[in-house]
């Protein structure tokens, strides 16, 4: 079954929803049984292009709000992201405009690598606060993911490149109503928004399992141990 995410880089929520869509695919049964598209909805097109600013001086000078406002601003969030096992680093965390970011994802499809160049470029910004204006943390994840530098960096340098791909992105949340993100979307007849808890992402799951027809896989708990065969019980 197919599952659509509309999200961005630099959105917070998005990675935790993520997470729980991935845990609940191994909870409910499904693991390889779910095709992942990603697509684009930058939050923040008007994002400086350049350097990425300090995410606690965007905040002081957004909200007006002094630095320990600023940090008190994002407890919340780290605490959520604690819940699925990620650990968010906003001291070192910057603002960022993800349109080279979305590109090269869009780069990656062809190589079926999108969705490790997805997760690892969100533990990248998310997590060891790195700058996704920065063309050299893209092209590092490229390399890590063991895609072409080369050929990344003619698609970064190409700034029509994969443009029209996320156009269609955009259209396509348009058409379905799409105005923040993440947003899910299973096999277009089931929709999820925000970063849902992972009982709402297994539900969803069967519901749509059921839709199409494909049955979950037996998950096995526990280690055995504690069982009796061929005739004999370990005591």
């Amino acid at each position: 079954m197919k599952v659509e995410i509309f999200s961005d880089f630099s959105c917070p929520f998005c990675y935790i929803g993520e997470k729980e869509l991935e845990r609940a695919i191994e909870e409910a049964g499904y693991t390889g049984q779910v095709e992942i598209e990603f697509k684009a909805f930058q939050i923040d097109s008007g994002a400086p292009k350049e350097k990425g600013q300090d995410f606690y001086e965007y905040l002081i000078a957004y909200h007006k709000v002094t630095l320990e406002e600023a940090k008190q601003m994002t407890v919340g969030i780290v605490e959520r992201a604690k819940e699925v096992g990620l650990a968010y680093n906003y001291d070192d965390m910057k603002t960022a405009h993800t349109e080279k970011a979305h590109r090269l994802s869009k780069w990656t499809k062809q190589y079926s690598k999108e969705v490790a160049y997805h997760k690892a470029l969100m533990a990248a910004y998310h997590i060891e606060g790195k700058d996704l204006n920065d063309e050299a943390v893209l092209l590092t994840v490229i390399e890590d993911i063991g895609l072409n530098v080369v050929e990344a960096k003619e698609v970064l340098s190409s700034s029509d490149a994969f443009i029209e791909e996320l156009n269609e992105d955009r259209y396509d949340a348009q058409q379905i109503g799409v105005q923040s993100v993440p947003f899910f979307v299973f096999e277009n007849r089931y929709g999820i928004k925000g970063a849902e808890p992972n009982e709402v992402f297994v539900r969803t799951l069967h519901q749509t399992a059921e839709m199409v027809g494909v049955k979950s896989s037996l998950k096995m708990v526990g280690n055995g141990e504690n069982a009796c065969a061929d005739g004999e019980c370990k005591l």
